[in-house]
């Protein structure tokens, strides 16, 4: 339920601007209960003699993230079915930690009623964990509906925005800035077509005075605003990450991203918005006006909640275009291009270790395309070889295709390349192809893939590889801390279809506090183009 581990958590940050007065950050100070016998007490209303277990019966896993498991709750009495997420006090590690608990049941607390936002039940504590139990959602994540429908329609995409702008102005209007809105944060009530979407998450949520500025760079990397990586914001950055938002649903890619923490960085900071790619020619000028007043860098310009719910693409959304934008095909070829590095090179490994029943409809494909036998397909060469074997594709989807798979951006494609976006289209979920992969990385033979051999698999050609980052991946796929993948953890991690939230986890909030401190001089943030070797000013 909470997806505490795709955030970037509150950290320590260099000066800002003196006249903008940001808010006093909190320094990660050690958690001083975590050698201690006795057992931290983490929430203030704290009644010891009334224990989760008298109301409420715990059943099956819901969901896991970095701190908690949220699990299907019913209550004794009524019946009632609920979720109850237990944050383990073992896993707060930190003050910080025990203090984003306590501001998070606080915040849950005070918001009133709405049915676009989980409500809070009820709240227990024990010597284990943090109980919260909290309105049941068993209509799945916003951001799978995305991935599994490929694209909501205009109209459809106009109801989401809509009832992501009502949880911002109701969260605004009560003095709460969200700070972490993005797809994977919203969940649908139940299955049925038109249920209601309900805000879950407000780990990263903070209270707010009207003119206070914070400093503090928290939220998921796609969906930061430019002024969070200034460090120098207030509540403006809820209506941006709903833009985002409102991107993604129409087109079924973030708008700000790219392979380096740097390079979002400067996406984001540089706000240029892509409307030519598909299917943006076919998409309403009045739902493209929105998205540039939500994605617009000058927060004094950028609209509020209010307005956003008062403008004509939310106000006619009844009459907007109800056409689908798109298929699921297109949707996992941009899945596939922002993939983290281990998954690509597990279905490289699968790829290359394929037999050769299974490759032979890939391989003839793969030598009919090569027209000149060089072993490489150009971007004509496939062109032309989806035209022979029947494609339907589009010029424009063959070219994204080309752009996806060609991993080593070289400009043409290799075997391995073609035979790993093949299986990426098809989803393959063949136990013993993972079995193969999970024994490349596992040099050792000891069932686990360790650090060093995660490191080694994953060095570029110069044998270099990002510590952070291999950390990040460590952390996101060891789902049960034990510091190695096991078997089951990494299938669940080739299994997952949301590859941008695993994208953006790997970015470890560590990298992006770094970043900006070091971008940061002279109080402007200097970046560099990497096309252009130009530094800019931002």
């Amino acid at each position: 339920m909470g997806n505490c581990n795709a955030c970037i958590r509150p950290e320590e940050a260099s000066k800002t601007d003196p006249q903008t007065k940001p808010k006093k950050l909190r320094e990660r100070r050690p958690n001083p209960y975590s050698n201690s016998p006795a057992p931290i007490r983490v929430l203030k209303d704290f009644f010891p003699k009334t224990r989760i277990s008298d109301k409420y019966i715990l059943g099956r896993e819901l969901g896991r993230g970095e701190f908690g498991v949220t699990y299907l709750c019913t209550d004794r009495e009524t019946r009632e079915a609920l979720a109850c997420k237990s944050i383990s006090k073992k896993k707060l590690r930190t003050a910080v930690d025990i203090e984003d608990v306590r501001r998070e049941v606080a915040i849950m607390s005070s918001l009133p009623d709405h049915a676009n936002i989980v409500k809070l039940r009820a709240t227990y504590e024990d010597n284990e964990a943090v109980h919260l139990v909290m309105e049941l959602c068993e209509g799945g994540e916003l951001f799978d509906r995305i991935v599994a429908r490929g694209h909501y329609s205009e109209r459809a995409a106009a109801g989401v925005a809509r009832t992501v702008a009502e949880v911002v102005r109701m969260c605004h209007a009560n003095g709460v800035m969200h700070r972490d809105l993005k797809p994977e944060n919203f969940l649908f009530a139940n299955k049925k077509e038109h249920s209601a979407l309900k805000a879950i998450d407000f780990g990263l949520s903070v209270f707010f005075k009207p003119g206070e500025r914070f400093s503090e760079i928290v939220g998921s990397p796609y969906y930061m605003a430019p002024e969070v990586l200034k460090r120098n914001y207030g509540p403006e950055v809820d209506i941006w990450s709903a833009g985002v938002i409102l991107y993604i649903l129409l087109c079924g890619v973030p708008p700000f991203w790219a392979e380096t923490e740097q390079g979002v960085a400067l996406a984001i900071l540089r706000g240029v918005i892509d409307f030519k790619r598909e299917p943006w020619p076919q998409i309403s000028e009045s739902a493209k006006s929105l998205v540039r007043q939500m994605l617009e860098t000058d927060t004094k310009k950028r609209l509020t909640a209010q307005q956003v719910l008062e403008h004509p693409w939310i106000q006619h959304a009844k009459k907007a275009s109800n056409v689908p934008l798109g298929d699921i095909v297109r949707t996992r070829l941009k899945q596939f291009s922002i993939m983290n590095r281990f998954k690509k090179k597990a279905l490289r490994v699968i790829a290359e270790h394929l037999t050769l029943e299974e490759v032979e409809v890939i391989r003839e494909m793969f030598a009919l395309m090569d027209s000149d036998g060089d072993g490489k397909i150009s971007y004509d060469e496939l062109k032309t070889g989806l035209r022979k074997v029947g494609s339907q594709l589009a010029e424009a989807e063959m070219k994204l295709l080309m752009d996806v798979a060609d991993v080593d951006g070289n400009g043409v494609l290799d075997y391995g390349e073609f035979v790993a976006v093949i299986i990426h289209l098809q989803r393959m979920e063949n136990d013993e192809h993972f079995r193969r992969a999970f024994m490349f990385f596992d040099k050792d033979g000891s069932g686990y893939i360790e650090l060093d051999e995660l490191r080694e698999a994953l060095e570029d050609e110069s044998g270099a590889c990002d510590t952070d980052v291999l950390n990040e991946i460590m952390r996101e796929v060891d789902t049960d801390k034990d510091g190695q993948i096991s078997y089951e953890e990494f299938v669940a991690m080739m299994k997952t279809g949301t590859d941008w939230r695993k994208a953006s986890r790997q970015y470890s909030r560590e990298r992006f506090k770094s970043l900006s401190v070091n971008l940061m001089k002279d109080g402007s943030l200097q970046l560099q183009d990497v096309l252009s070797g130009q530094t800019i000013a931002v």
